[in-house]
């Protein structure tokens, strides 16, 4: 399978098999002496094949707009003493619940690390080949108010944060949403409802989430579509952020 010529490399540049050719030109010849046409064949498929992979999981990651591109379910520090089940960590990392259309709910005090396994939770999505995003509230209310100003934003806007298999939103409630954006958080959760997860990362208890979503019929419908198929993790007290200035 050696010696291809110009021409042929060509055209399997231009049908998109670059990583297959690629996989051709490093083969050992010494490697594959002896082998059938069809053994080294499925060689170079196999290594072209992993190679697409890899690929096609770092644009995931890269499109995902990750906070921390490095977070890693695998690498969470101190989870014993923030009284975090690493059974229930190994059970995220399998995405499983994604396949379930669960959300994740992931509470506790600020600089307690939400933010950190939020991203490691949709970058894991991403090495599963899952469509993931991340992205803060206030973020999210900007990019909506934009979108309100643009012939067939909000439409875009929705149809946008609707599909994603994994939506990752950060400091949720953060703020108190105002009407417009409560009514937009509303039809956003609704389309995702059923088909699609959603992670929350926040400092407030659930119980004070229905009077900072306003406390009106939003807030019950807002609520309602999310606490009935929700994973609830407290991430506790202990400040990750006051635990990595020492370590530094």
């Amino acid at each position: 399978m050696s010696g291809i010529d110009i021409e042929t490399k060509r055209k399997l540049r231009e049908m998109g098999a670059g990583a297959l050719l690629e996989a051709i030109e490093v083969q050992d010849e010494d490697l594959t002496f002896g082998m059938t046409f069809e053994q080294r064949l499925q060689l170079v498929v196999d290594e072209a094949h992993s190679v697409f992979n890899h690929g096609k999981v770092e644009g995931l990651i890269r499109r995902a707009g990750l906070r921390y591109p490095d977070a890693d379910l695998r690498r969470i520090d101190r989870v014993e003493e923030r009284g975090l089940d690493p059974a229930v960590l190994a059970q995220l990392a399998t995405c499983s619940f994604i396949d379930r259309q669960q959300n994740i709910v992931f509470q506790g005090f600020t600089g307690s690390g939400k933010s950190f396994l939020g991203c490691a939770l949709a970058k894991q999505a991403c090495q599963h080949r899952i469509r993931a995003h991340y992205i803060r509230m206030p973020d999210l209310e900007e990019a909506w108010a934009l979108a309100k100003d643009k012939p067939q934003g909000t439409t875009k806007f929705l149809k946008k944060y609707a599909a994603f298999t994994l939506l990752v939103i950060d400091e949720w409630l953060l703020d108190h949403p105002d009407e417009a954006m409560r009514s937009m958080l509303l039809e956003l959760l609704e389309r995702r409802c059923g088909s699609t997860s959603t992670v929350f990362c926040t400092q407030y208890l659930k119980k004070d989430w229905h009077q900072r979503l306003g406390s009106g019929v939003h807030a019950d419908a807002i609520m309602d579509r999310i606490v009935h198929n929700t994973i609830w993790i407290d991430t506790g007290t202990h400040n990750m952020r006051e635990h990595t200035a020492i370590v530094q």
